[in-house]
């Protein structure tokens, strides 16, 4: 089985074949946000799945957060080419949880917690992200999670 690492690099060659400049460019991006955290620090490491998806997962959000940036600017053409190089990126993503299923998530995690208090946002949140895993969107799970404690 390959790796995420291995696949990205894959989809790179496959783009330069089909010359395809979005998914190259985009490619060459992560792969190289992935090289400055392999040899960031005192000694370089090679990174597992889960850390790749990290990286790749931040790189969407910067490229959600810039193009809601050219947006409001009325730049709608750099919007629409960072909104595109997100989705690139979010297809080596684990598929996001729907509502509901998070719902579910938060509300089991609360239940076992026993909390009901905003001030046990920290300790909900923390237990609440290891089960995501990056399934959903630390914004999203914030917002819900305070919810459900206000509600309470």
């Amino acid at each position: 089985m390959s790796t995420l690492k291995e696949r990205l690099r894959d989809d790179l060659t496959g783009a330069m074949r089909a010359r395809d400049e979005l998914r190259l460019s985009t490619l060459r991006l992560a792969l190289a946000a992935v090289k400055d955290a392999e040899v960031a620090g005192d000694a370089a490491r090679e990174l597992g799945d889960a850390e790749v998806e990290k990286i790749l997962a931040r790189e969407v959000r910067k490229r959600r957060e810039a193009a809601e940036a050219f947006a409001a600017a009325g730049r709608a053409e750099q919007s629409s080419r960072e909104q595109a190089e997100g989705e690139v990126l979010a297809a080596y993503l684990p598929s996001q949880l729907g509502d509901e299923e998070l719902r579910d998530i938060v509300d089991s995690v609360l239940a076992e917690l026993g909390v009901t208090d905003l001030k046990a946002m920290g300790q909900v949140m923390k237990a609440t992200q290891a089960r995501v895993a990056g399934r959903a969107d630390g914004k999203r799970v914030s917002e819900l999670v305070r919810a459900r404690l206000s509600a309470s």
